[in-house]
C-alpha cells in the first residue's frame, strides 16, 4: 500500500498516547498538521486540547467532518483544508503533529516563525538526527544551525515501522521543540537565514568562496565583498560544517 500524500497514519495506541502526553494540552490551543485518519487527534481533544487540525487530504477532511462532528460543533476543534506549506496558521500554544517526510523542512521552517510554547513533532529518524546535529560537526547542516538559533530540541523516542500504515521504510523519531532566543545578537535575522542557507548550498567550499559563490542568488555582491575584508581568516578558511552558532551571528552582523 503506497502512502497517500507522503502520510503514514500511526496505528500503534501506546505510540498515540506516549505522543499525547508528551505536553500539557488541557485548555490549550493546539495545532495538529496532518491529522490523517484522526487518531492523534481524538487522544489531543480526550484530552482537553482546543485543536486547530490543517489536513491537505480532501478526501480525510471529509471523513475528519463526519468522525468529529460534535466536537466540531461544539468549537473545540476547527478542521482546515489546505497545505501547511504555504497555508495561513492561526496562533497556536503547541503543536503535536505527525509530519508528512517530505514536508517535514518546510513546515518546520514556517513554525520556528511562530510563537509558540513546545512543538512535539515526528520525523524521519534521519532528519531528526540532523536537526540535534552539534555546531562544529560533520553531521551539522542548515537544518541544524537554523533550529538551534532559535530553539532547544529534545530527543524523545524512536518509533518503528510497524507503528504505522501503511509501513514506512525508516524508522521515526518524536522531537520536543522548545522554542527561545538566540544565544548569539543576530541584527537581521533575514539575513542571518541567507547567510545560513548560502554557505551550506556550498558546504565543501570554504567560508570565503562559499560567500563568493553566493552572490547575485542570495547575497548582495557589496556586502559579500564587506564581510570578506572584516572576518578573520580563520572563519574564512573554514568550511560550513565547522563553524559555531556564534560565527553564523558574526558574519550576519556585519554592516
Amino acid at each position: 500500500m503506497k502512502a497517500h500524500h507522503d502520510q503514514h497514519f500511526l496505528i500503534d495506541t501506546n505510540a498515540v498516547n506516549r505522543i499525547a502526553d508528551l505536553a500539557e494540552v488541557q485548555g490549550k490551543n493546539v495545532l495538529e498538521i496532518g491529522p490523517g485518519n484522526g487518531v492523534l487527534t481524538r487522544a489531543l481533544l480526550n484530552r482537553g486540547a482546543i485543536l486547530h487540525a490543517i489536513e491537505l487530504d480532501g478526501m480525510l477532511c471529509e471523513q475528519l467532518t463526519d468522525t468529529f462532528s460534535e466536537e466540531i460543533e461544539s468549537g473545540q476543534l476547527t478542521l482546515q483544508h489546505g497545505d501547511a506549506t504555504r497555508c495561513e496558521i492561526p496562533p497556536f500554544d503547541i503543536t503535536v503533529s505527525n509530519l508528512p517526510y517530505s514536508a517535514s523542512s518546510k513546515i518546520t521552517f514556517r513554525l520556528l516563525l511562530q510563537g509558540f510554547e513546545v512543538a512535539v513533532l515526528m520525523f524521519q529518524t534521519e532528519f531528526a538526527e540532523r536537526m540535534v546535529a552539534k555546531a562544529g560537526t560533520k553531521d551539522c547542516g542548515r537544518l541544524s544551525i537554523m533550529v538551534q538559533t532559535y530553539a532547544a530540541v529534545q530527543t524523545c523516542f524512536r518509533l518503528p515501522p510497524q507503528c504505522f500504515s501503511p509501513r514506512p521504510q525508516v524508522h521515526s523519531t518524536v522531537v520536543k521543540i522548545f522554542p527561545r532566543d538566540p544565544i548569539f545578537f543576530i541584527g537581521d535575522r533575514r539575513l542571518y537565514a541567507d547567510v545560513v542557507r548560502a554557505l551550506f548550498s556550498h558546504r565543501r567550499k570554504t567560508v570565503r568562496n562559499g560567500l563568493r559563490g553566493a552572490v547575485g542568488s542570495m547575497l548582495g555582491e557589496a556586502w559579500v565583498g564587506r564581510v570578506i575584508a572584516a572576518l578573520p581568516e580563520e572563519i574564512l578558511k573554514s568550511r560550513p560544517e565547522e563553524l559555531y552558532l556564534e560565527d553564523f551571528a558574526t558574519i550576519a552582523n556585519i554592516p
